[in-house]
């Protein structure tokens, strides 16, 4: 390590290191498949209790899917940064001379990962409890939602993480600097996937724009959550 005098470390295998002790942290703990999911899953139950019309599920089954996703991003990355800085590792990390974008980048490959499968499982739930028609016309614009969407979902939730890993209140104070930040992922996602469901009369067209949208964004925070996040953890 280049903290030893040895031959600094890449930032990909950093990101690579950093992803793989993230997931096998969760997968030994089986927080995100005990509670993250379970979480999910009741609140899209609740939201088919409460408005109780098929029509009316059909037509926002794209919003409350992304709803869900954003209520379990915050438990995730609340997750995430509780269990570096419960033993030290965020510091231990610094420490070493680990390059904090692959610090970034793997934290934030660990989140995008776990989102990825919540996600499919959110939408096959709306598919059952919402009636939500999807043709194949409207996959591939489904799954490019999905991929543009959820990359910058982990990169928002990561940057802001750090920025709230040593603060004070920490559990409240994330979603509240976070979820006005993240208003043009719901936006966008919800227009994209009600188009890949053709909900609403939308076209599978009408929802290219949006994703185009929720690149652009994902790229923005990318680039900002590179740059900024060493400083956001020494701080």
């Amino acid at each position: 390590m280049s903290g030893l005098g040895a031959r600094p470390i890449s930032i990909s295998r950093v990101a690579r290191v950093i992803a793989t002790k993230d997931l096998r942290i969760e997968l030994r703990s089986r927080v995100v498949t005990n509670q993250v999911f379970p979480f999910a899953g009741l609140v899209m139950v609740m939201f088919a209790f409460a408005l109780d019309n098929d029509a009316v599920l059909s037509r926002v089954a794209g919003g409350l899917v992304w709803l869900a996703t954003l209520f379990s991003l915050i438990i995730l990355v609340q997750r995430s940064f509780a269990v570096d800085s419960a033993d030290g590792a965020l510091e231990a990390q610094r420490v070493a001379g680990l390059d904090p974008a692959g610090i970034f980048i793997g934290k934030a490959i660990a989140v995008m990962a776990q989102l990825v499968v919540l996600e499919m499982l959110l939408l096959l739930a709306a598919v059952v409890l919402y009636r939500v028609e999807l043709h194949i016309s409207g996959v591939v614009l489904l799954v490019t939602c999905v991929i543009c969407a959820t990359a910058g979902l982990a990169f928002v939730g990561t940057l802001y993480g750090g920025l709230t890993a040593g603060a004070r209140g920490r559990e409240t104070l994330l979603p509240l600097l976070m979820l006005p930040v993240v208003a043009p992922v719901l936006i966008g996602a919800t227009r994209a996937t009600e188009s890949a469901f053709t909900s609403g009369g939308a076209a599978v067209s009408d929802g290219w724009p949006w994703v185009g949208v929720l690149a652009v964004f994902a790229v923005v925070f990318a680039i900002g959550g590179i740059l900024s996040f060493g400083s956001l953890i020494e701080e």
